[in-house]
């Protein structure tokens, strides 16, 4: 696994700190060991699978349906962020 750089430097997690472990926990067929490591990575699976989809395939409203889930992503994730510091 890479080290975050942001918490081996200030000693702080950064709001990606443990996406390496989930997907490797998803590989290893933990699915909630994954969700509980990174709440986020299940939104965001879903994320680059539809833009990948929309690049083969042309999908209609895709271009109001991505801002819609990165919106949401990004609130996922620094609604953890903040959580874990609570």
């Amino acid at each position: 696994m890479l080290p975050c750089l942001n918490k081996k430097l200030l000693g702080v997690d950064c709001p990606g700190c443990g996406i390496q472990r989930s997907i490797a926990l998803i590989f290893q067929g933990d699915l909630a060991g994954a969700f509980k490591m990174y709440p986020a990575i299940y939104t965001l699976l879903f994320l680059f699978g539809f833009i990948g989809v929309n690049y083969f395939y042309k999908i209609k409203y895709a271009n109001k349906i991505i801002p819609i889930l990165a919106i949401f992503n990004v609130v996922l994730i620094l609604t953890n962020y903040i959580y874990k510091f609570i």
